[in-house]
C-alpha cells in the first residue's frame, strides 16, 4: 500500500489543479477533499493495485471537477451580480505549476491570472479539464481520456480547441513591462480625479466587471465604454473614503489592493492591449479576498 505521506504530499498540487478548473479556492478545497474521500473508500487491495497514486489522484480530481463544473453554471446563474474567479497572490502555492516542455506547452506564466481564468469560464467543462490537465500539468491525453470518458483523439481535440482560444486571448496582450507602465498611468490618472486624464488611458471599448457576491456593493452588470468606466472609477473614493489603495504584484501584473483597517476591501486588476486598459476587474466579495489578508 502506498505510504500515507506519499498520498498526502499530493494535496498542494491537487489544490492548484482544481483551482484552475473551478475558479475558487473553496470549490478547489471541496474537490480535493472529495478526491481523498474516494481514495479512503478503496479497499487495501485496491490501493495496493494502484501503481501511481499521484496519477490516480489527479485523474479522480479531474473527474470531480468535471462534475462540479456541470452544476456550477446553474449556481452562477443565481449569483447576485457578476461572478468572477477568485484572485490569488502571485506567490501563492496555488500559482505553482508543473514545468513542461516549452515546445509542447502554451506559455502559461499567467495560468492563474484573472484574465485567463475569465477566459476559461467560457470553455465547456470538458475543454477546460482537458486543457488544464494537459497544458498546465502535463497529464498525457490517454489518462485524461479516462477522466472525461472520451477517446484520446477526442481529448486531444478538446485541448486543441481550448489552446486556440487561449492563444487568441494572448495575441496582442501587453508584455508585463507594458502592462505595468499602463497600470501606473492608470493609477496616476485616477488619483488626479480628472475624467479626461483617466479616459486617455482607457480603451474606448473598455469593460469593467465587479464582483460583490451580494455581500457588498458592486456593479451588478458590466460597465462599458471609457466615459462610463472612468466616471464609475472616479466615484469609488466617495463611496469608500476610508480605503487605502496600494500597488501590488498580481498574476496579471501590477494591480491595486484596497484595504480598510488593514483588511482587504477590494482588488483591482487590469488587462492591457495596445497601450490602453481594455478590461478592469474589481473583486469585492469578502469570500474571495481571503488569500490577500
Amino acid at each position: 500500500m502506498p505510504p500515507t505521506d506519499e498520498v498526502e504530499s499530493q494535496r498542494r498540487a491537487l489544490l492548484g489543479l482544481c483551482y484552475r478548473m473551478l475558479g475558487t479556492v473553496a470549490d478547489a478545497e471541496d474537490a480535493v477533499q472529495e478526491t481523498y474521500v474516494r481514495w479512503l473508500r478503496l479497499s487495501d487491495a485496491e490501493r495496493v493495485a494502484i501503481r501511481n497514486p499521484a496519477a490516480w489522484l489527479t485523474r479522480v480530481a479531474g473527474r470531480v471537477c468535471l462534475d462540479m463544473l456541470g452544476s456550477a453554471r446553474a449556481r452562477r446563474e443565481r449569483y447576485v451580480g457578476e461572478w468572477l474567479p477568485e484572485p490569488v497572490p502571485q506567490d501563492s502555492p496555488l500559482a505553482a505549476s508543473v514545468p513542461l516542455d516549452p515546445i509542447e506547452q502554451v506559455t502559461l506564466d499567467d495560468s492563474v491570472s484573472m484574465a485567463l481564468l475569465v477566459l476559461l469560464e467560457s470553455l465547456t467543462p470538458a475543454e477546460r479539464v482537458a486543457f488544464v490537465l494537459h497544458d498546465v500539468f502535463g497529464v498525457p491525453f490517454a489518462e485524461i481520456a479516462e477522466t472525461v470518458g472520451r477517446s484520446p483523439d477526442a481529448v486531444r481535440q478538446l485541448a486543441s480547441q481550448a489552446r486556440r482560444r487561449v492563444r487568441e486571448h494572448r495575441a496582442g496582450a501587453a508584455s508585463r513591462e507594458q502592462h505595468d507602465a499602463v497600470a501606473r498611468a492608470f493609477a496616476a490618472a485616477t488619483a488626479t480625479g480628472e475624467l479626461d486624464a483617466l479616459v486617455a488611458v482607457l480603451d474606448p471599448g473598455v469593460v469593467l466587471r465587479s464582483d460583490g457576491g451580494g455581500r457588498v456593493s458592486a456593479a451588478l452588470r458590466p460597465v462599458r465604454g471609457a466615459d462610463r468606466v472612468g466616471r464609475f472609477l472616479l466615484g469609488l473614493p466617495r463611496l469608500v473614503p476610508d480605503a487605502v489603495l496600494v500597488a501590488i504584484e498580481t498574476p496579471d501584473g501590477l494591480g491595486f489592493l484596497a484595504t480598510i483597517d488593514d483588511e482587504p476591501s477590494a482588488l483591482v486588476t487590469l488587462q492591457v492591449r495596445g497601450g490602453r486598459v481594455t478590461d478592469v476587474y474589481i473583486m469585492r466579495n469578502p469570500d474571495k479576498l481571503t488569500q490577500w489578508s
